[in-house]
């Protein structure tokens, strides 16, 4: 019977909080495959996927491996512990060429061979039958691994699929991200559902200032994080009146600096209607003038919750190597302004002093501004 074995990460250092973890782990895989036919089972520290449909053996692979907690995969072959059975399902995963070795695992001590044996024989049954392969116990180009279980049944595979690692999302709390168009936020994202975080995105939007297609770029993204996220609700935020009285009544060069301390303001009200504790943000350090320690500094000033910025120490090629992986790097670049840049200054204030930016936010009234922009928000569920 094909099979595919389940290994998850961290989640074996967890101690006497390991079941909340696991749990989490199984109802995101379980969310994962809710469109497919299956049975589910666990197998020691590993879980077992029996009677699925085998058409689609590669979308629930590729769903799979995507969840967090999952450290790796493998289609396997399950068989009765009974060496002939066993060598039999060997020989469909040896390699047609090249150089191999057989590695046993004899997780049942009842076994009549021992691992070394069973690895042996195996190995010579396989060059019975493939005369021109080569054993090469160091550096073999293929494995063949077997795994003989406590229950009777024995695992036999050939690939090892990696998994995205992390903690299970809906373990390490609840956030509200900051998300844009560009390349960092998506990132960022993935990031925090990474370490276990629930997420939910709020965007800021200025139209007519910037057109619906940067809006529809946004939801894109968050349509591309879901797949690690699992849920996304993105919360679009219109921001055109804040941007206005900012032109219109502060000093260009901390147009920047005040639009940030509003945002904060908003995501962290955002986070607080919704239960989140932490707001995140894509910013990494003296990427931009909004992003040097005064700015920061600045923005932070304004929040009463942790700001959790994931990619402060990456520079822009290992963001966009992330971005790559992920596969959010191609729709990040297409060419659709957000807000913030299009009222950019030509000279940003990049070490603003908190007591100048408190006289010049004063021209403004904060809290009015900051409720319009929460009565403006359109709730988009990301399907």
């Amino acid at each position: 019977m094909k099979v595919i074995i389940i290994r998850y990460s961290e989640i074996h250092l967890k101690g006497n909080n390991r079941e909340f973890f696991e749990s989490a782990l199984v109802a995101n895989i379980k969310t994962v495959l809710k469109e497919y036919r299956y049975e589910f089972s666990r197998s020691n520290a590993r879980y077992v996927i029996r009677n699925f449909d085998q058409t689609r053996l590669e979308d629930m692979i590729d769903a799979i491996k995507n969840v967090f907690g999952v450290h790796s995969l493998s289609i396997a072959e399950e068989v009765d512990s009974v060496y002939e059975q066993i060598s039999s399902a060997a020989l469909q995963f040896a390699p047609a060429s090249g150089t191999f070795k057989v590695v046993t695992n004899r997780a049942d001590k009842r076994f009549p061979m021992q691992s070394m044996k069973v690895s042996a024989e195996v190995g010579g049954d396989i060059l019975e039958q493939n005369p021109h392969l080569k054993v090469d116990l160091f550096a073999p180009e293929h494995t063949v691994y077997i795994d003989i279980r406590e229950n009777g049944k024995t695992f036999v595979y050939g690939e090892t699929i990696k998994g995205v690692n992390g903690m299970p999302v809906g373990t390490g709390g609840r956030g509200v991200v900051m998300l844009s168009g560009g390349i960092d936020s998506p990132v960022a994202t993935y990031m925090m559902a990474k370490r276990g975080m629930t997420l939910r995105a709020v965007h800021f939007h200025s139209f007519p200032y910037t057109s619906m297609q940067a809006r529809q770029k946004v939801l894109d993204l968050a349509k591309i994080v879901k797949k690690y996220t699992l849920h996304m609700t993105v919360d679009v935020v219109s921001f055109t009146e804040i941007q206005t009285e900012i032109h219109e009544k502060c000093p260009e060069e901390y147009m920047i600096t005040i639009m940030r301390r509003f945002m904060m303001r908003i995501a962290e009200r955002i986070a607080k209607i919704h239960g989140a504790g932490a707001v995140i943000t894509g910013e990494s350090l003296g990427q931009v003038a909004s992003q040097t320690l005064e700015s920061i500094t600045s923005t932070n000033s304004v929040a009463t919750i942790p700001v959790f910025r994931p990619l402060i120490g990456f520079d822009k090629d290992e963001i966009i190597e992330i971005a790559q992986k992920i596969g959010t790097f191609e729709t990040s670049i297409l060419p659709y302004e957000d807000c913030c840049t299009i009222f950019l200054p030509k000279r940003p204030v990049t070490k603003p002093r908190l007591e100048h930016v408190l006289k010049v936010e004063s021209a403004l009234d904060v809290d009015a501004l900051v409720e319009n922009a929460l009565n403006s928000i359109e709730s988009v569920t990301i399907e």
